[in-house]
């Protein structure tokens, strides 16, 4: 019977332990959370209930499992088991409170910035400093975790012996990785481009949806991802059209007759514009900005508040302008020269028309 009770004694009392204690942090981290509402530090330490528990239990399991006398040939096998148990849930809970404080801190200055453009600079450097102490904890738990194998010690000063031609060789070899990560660090704090930025790369229009330390990812307006090396952004032009603001102006272009009435084009605009919601009203305009022999290219402008607003400003000025001219002005749309041709007796072609009158236009 005592075989069997002193385990269980064992294990339930640490299990109990583990629970109180648990619920104690708890109960004292909602109260705090109710009394200090100004910052969110306290509520989100409540997430950090399950590792800390598992943090004590393994802990009290490793110093109290020799008292419970139960597979006692494997006493030394049993205890490197929890120890490493024990180093993996204590790099838990370091990741957890470190995501705490850093997700705290990113909500206080958005609490006090109104300036989007800097929220999104901040959320970029704070997502990639996650990173940089999720992955450090890491290295430094596993770490941990060899070094509590003995023949891993002898290892470990072994290869110190040789750290620097390794250090050369593994320099070489991860060239390509390396410069990506330093890349990471020149996006992040350089505020070449952050998390929500309007970019145009490649040709392709999209949204900055993820950055990590090594890659990039733009979302395109067809909900496509392009997942492209961090190092493209720091050594490759590109277009970011939330650099300094993200108010634009938008153009679009129509190739008319020279008949075309620009004076009322420009009235139709006006209405149209006051008519759309996405238009912000700071500007608009149109104008005569070339001219063919056959036909003008009249450019029209308007302004918005963001990238997705100015296209929707240009993509209603397309479709309403060129409505409207053919119903009210179809002669202003461009035509194109046509002509009948038919040999002539010589054997050259001519491009008179049957009658014998000029070329005539049609409608192309």
């Amino acid at each position: 019977m005592e075989n069997v009770l002193r385990p269980l004694i064992v294990i339930g009392a640490a299990v109990v332990i583990t629970l109180a204690i648990g619920w104690l942090v708890d109960r004292l981290l909602r109260r705090t959370d109710a009394r200090h509402t100004e910052t969110p530090l306290w509520g989100l330490l409540r997430r950090c209930r399950l590792p800390l528990q598992c943090v004590l239990l393994i802990a009290l399991l490793r110093g109290s499992y020799e008292k419970a006398e139960v597979f006692e040939d494997h006493t030394a096998g049993i205890g490197r088991a929890l120890s490493l148990v024990l180093i993996g849930a204590c790099a838990w809970l370091v990741v957890r409170i470190a995501a705490a404080v850093v997700e705290s801190s990113y909500a206080h200055y958005a609490s006090r910035s109104h300036d989007p453009a800097r929220l999104r600079r901040v959320r970029t450097q704070v997502s990639l400093i996650m990173r940089v102490v999720t992955a450090v904890v890491a290295v430094v738990a596993v770490a941990a975790m060899l070094l509590t194998f003995p023949a891993m010690r002898t290892v470990g000063t072994s290869m110190l012996a040789s750290a620097g031609v390794l250090g050369i060789v593994a320099g070489i070899a991860a060239q390509s990785t390396l410069s990506n990560l330093f890349a990471g660090f020149q996006i992040a704090f350089g505020d070449m481009v952050r998390l929500g930025d309007t970019v145009v790369v490649d040709g392709e229009w999209g949204t900055i949806d993820e950055i990590t330390l090594t890659f990039l990812t733009v979302r395109t307006w067809d909900e496509r991802r392009i997942t492209m090396p961090v190092s493209y952004f720091t050594s490759q032009p590109f277009e970011n059209w939330s650099r300094g603001g993200a108010q634009m102006t938008g153009t679009v272009f129509f190739h008319l007759d020279h008949m075309a009435p620009v004076a009322k084009m420009r009235e139709k605009l006006h209405d149209i514009l006051r008519e759309c919601p996405a238009w912000d009203g700071r500007d608009w305009g149109l104008a005569v900005t070339d001219t063919t022999p056959t036909t003008i290219q009249v450019r029209a402008l308007a302004t918005a508040k963001d990238a997705d607003d100015i296209w929707t400003v240009r993509v209603t000025i397309r479709e309403q302008l060129v409505g409207w001219l053919a119903d009210h002005h179809p002669y202003a749309l461009p035509r194109v020269m046509t002509a009948f041709a038919t040999p002539s007796p010589n054997g050259a072609t001519d491009h008179s028309a049957p009658d014998g009158t000029a070329p005539r236009t049609g409608r192309g």
